[in-house]
């Protein structure tokens, strides 16, 4: 018999039925909110494969709106989602998809925030609360969220990933995990970089200074 932790048995701290339908929807829809960096307006969320047949029951709608709204998934208030969107002003489309998916818990969330920017994000819940972020703007990617993770959307060029990582350097940053996504040559990239630690705000500042190639920069 196999090894187990205590946390693989009890699983985590949730309101909801289900792990990967409830508490892994509302990390997918607050991942969303943090990247978008502002509150969220509108949001049109489409539930694939397992989540689009049983979404419902499990509260997949109610958990991803609670995560737009900033809440846990350990918040009582994720049961009144929508009239918890409704007192903010946020108006939400739920699509429930037949198109097949790579993976049975699929969520793509297109949100709007109150400063008018925008994200399309696909994510999946994997189980026990994990996710997986692999699509943000149309561009493919991976990340889950499990470090302090710093996102840095730029232009590809020669030289900046040097920039960056010289940053956190002088931060005595130790990087966990670092991978680097594009579209295209030298068209748009995204750089995602864990940590073992959070990454002091100073730094954050700094790398948002390295413009003009660098475009966006959020943490998770």
């Amino acid at each position: 018999m196999g090894s187990y932790k205590l946390f693989d048995i009890i699983g985590p701290r949730m309101i909801g039925p289900s792990s990967s339908h409830t508490a892994g929807a509302a990390r997918l829809g607050n991942v969303a909110s943090r990247i978008l960096g502002n509150q969220v307006r509108t949001a049109e969320i489409t539930l694939y494969g397992s989540f689009a047949q049983t979404g419902k029951g499990h509260g997949t709608d109610k958990a991803i709106i609670a995560g737009l709204l900033g809440f846990a998934p350990d918040d009582l208030r994720i049961r009144n989602a929508y009239q918890e969107a409704r007192k903010r002003g946020m108006k939400v489309q739920m699509v429930l998809s037949t198109q097949e998916m790579p993976h049975p818990n699929t969520a793509r969330i297109r949100a709007e925030g109150a400063n008018g920017l925008r994200i399309d994000m696909v994510g999946v819940s994997l189980g026990g609360a994990v996710i997986e972020v692999r699509q943000l703007n149309g561009m493919d990617v991976a990340f889950r969220c499990e470090y302090p993770t710093l996102l840095v959307f730029h232009q590809d060029q020669p030289g900046v990933i040097r920039q960056v990582t010289e940053v956190l350097e002088n931060a005595q940053a130790n990087i966990a995990f670092m991978r680097v996504f594009r579209n295209a040559k030298r068209k748009d990239a995204c750089m995602i970089i864990e940590t073992d630690d959070p990454i002091p705000p100073e730094s954050i500042r700094a790398i948002q200074n390295l413009k003009p190639v660098i475009r966006e920069v959020c943490t998770l």
